[in-house]
């Protein structure tokens, strides 16, 4: 088997969990293996139902960053990988970094990049299938920067016809911009339906004052 085989091998099973409902991960960095989870409970966010606090408002409406969507893939994960103060280790392993840049190769997987100037602050990045959007993960270089990511996230999504914004888990994070939980039999059904669906993702830039 070559090794553009194996890869593309590779990418198919990545796919296909997701499609199944079920998501990648790895221990560490450095981590070769990877195992697959398929929580009680899923992390959403109903596509009508983000909280914007009236600070974040009050910061889009005078911020003079720029959201880029698509724009620097690679730049994003691997600023979502990158060890920090507060995060000493990551799950988004050497190896599954490459099957997700080689998802996005193919089309399936998309970033919403965060720009002060011409330096990346934040963002998120997420596998898109059908007209459901898979967040992988998000960062923050600069206060606001991932929350920032996330408002013009919805507002593609809700844009280009999406129906299904599924976070994995629940942080409290999450929780504060109206991320909830529901049953993994009632994500399925919302999974189904959405793969149904066809919608394209979002490309091109936005001031972020005009996000609110």
């Amino acid at each position: 088997m070559t090794e553009t085989t194996h890869l593309n091998s590779a990418v198919e099973a990545l796919l296909q969990c997701y499609k199944d409902g079920v998501f990648p991960m790895s221990d560490s960095r450095d981590d070769t293996s990877v195992f697959v989870l398929d929580p009680e409970l899923r992390g959403v966010i109903p596509l009508d139902g983000l909280h914007i606090s009236k600070s974040l408002r009050k910061f889009m409406r005078k911020s003079d960053w720029t959201v880029r969507y698509n724009a620097d893939f690679a730049s994003v994960i691997e600023l979502c990988a990158e060890l920090a103060e507060d995060r000493k280790d990551t799950w988004i392993s050497f190896g599954l970094e490459s099957l997700y840049i080689a998802l996005h190769e193919k089309g399936y997987a998309y970033s919403v990049a965060v720009y002060e100037d011409d330096k990346l602050i934040g963002g998120l990045y997420g596998v898109s299938i059908g007209a459901a959007f898979f967040g992988e993960s998000m960062v923050s270089r600069r206060t606001n920067a991932s929350k920032v990511a996330l408002v013009g996230l919805v507002k593609a999504l809700n844009q280009q016809g999406y129906q299904l914004l599924d976070t994995q888990f629940l942080t409290p994070h999450l929780a504060s911009l109206g991320g909830i939980e529901i049953p993994r039999r009632i994500y399925q059904k919302h999974l189904k339906q959405a793969l149904q669906s066809e919608a394209k993702f979002q490309t091109g830039n936005i001031d972020v004052r005009t996000l609110i």
